[in-house]
């Protein structure tokens, strides 16, 4: 998902500094890691919502595109799931 990305100058690179998502804004608390591919950057980065994104920059389009997004809220959530086959087994397991 493409997305808009405010940038800061961090040496000879910029990094994000906020984007937003949805038509709020999140801030960048904390540029936890970030590595290069052949013609793009990623960048993963921790919000001021709590979440982990990894953004991924397009060098040759000069594009930013959000790649992954990770919440605890999000994660207790998907915990919760279960596929038909998974609560058949933990039935089984719990009798």
């Amino acid at each position: 998902m493409r997305i808009k990305v405010e940038t800061r100058q961090d040496g000879d690179i910029e990094v994000p500094r906020s984007f937003r998502l949805n038509g709020d804004q999140v801030d960048v608390l904390e540029t936890i890691d970030q590595w290069f591919g052949a013609d793009y950057r990623y960048c993963k980065v921790k919000g001021s919502d709590g979440a982990l994104y990894i953004l991924r920059y397009d060098e040759l389009r000069s594009e930013w595109y959000l790649t992954m997004f990770a919440s605890e809220r999000a994660q207790a959530v998907t915990a919760r799931w279960t596929s038909p086959r998974q609560a058949q087994s933990s039935k089984g397991l719990l009798q």
